[in-house]
């Protein structure tokens, strides 16, 4: 996960966004997956900022576009991007946020800023390794993890400081 927006800081957001689209689709026809209308334009509507979006929300975005107002629409659709690592549910939110490295398997931590709502995808191996081998000590295995962190950005926390 080196190399990766940092949205917390000014960045070339387009640039990340057509980086992380390119990834998709070459993922896609890697895996011969089937990124449909509605499932890749859900993942564009997700790119758009680096925030968290509710199902509902992007089933409105979706709907003003011409998708459809049927809620399984966008339930489907996120089901299927989270499915295959092109987005994360975001558990703290419940909402759904792009990932920003659909060719790379890795579990992320999420950093959540309460002042702009904006979210960063961090490496998150060492909390992992902290994690197994704390199961490990009681016999547990863990299959399946989310680690998601609230805090201010660097600017929010300069805004909060002035």
């Amino acid at each position: 996960m080196t190399g990766a927006p940092d949205p917390f800081h000014s960045h070339d957001h387009h640039g990340c966004t057509d980086a992380v689209l390119a990834g998709a689709d070459r993922m896609a026809s890697d895996r011969q997956l089937r990124l449909t209308p509605v499932r890749r334009r859900t993942l564009e509507i997700l790119l758009e900022s680096h925030r968290a979006m509710g199902a509902y929300d992007v089933l409105d975005r979706l709907a003003a576009e011409g998708f459809g107002r049927q809620p399984p629409v966008v339930y489907r659709a996120l089901e299927f991007l989270v499915e295959h690592g092109l987005a994360h549910r975001i558990q703290i939110l419940n909402a759904f946020a792009a990932c920003m490295h659909p060719e790379t398997a890795h579990q992320p931590v999420f950093l959540i800023c309460t002042g702009c709502h904006r979210i960063a995808e961090a490496p998150a191996t060492a909390l992992r390794t902290a994690l197994d081998a704390a199961a490990g000590d009681l016999g547990f295995r863990v299959e399946r993890t989310s680690f998601e962190a609230t805090g201010q950005c660097p600017a929010c926390r300069g805004a909060a400081c002035d």
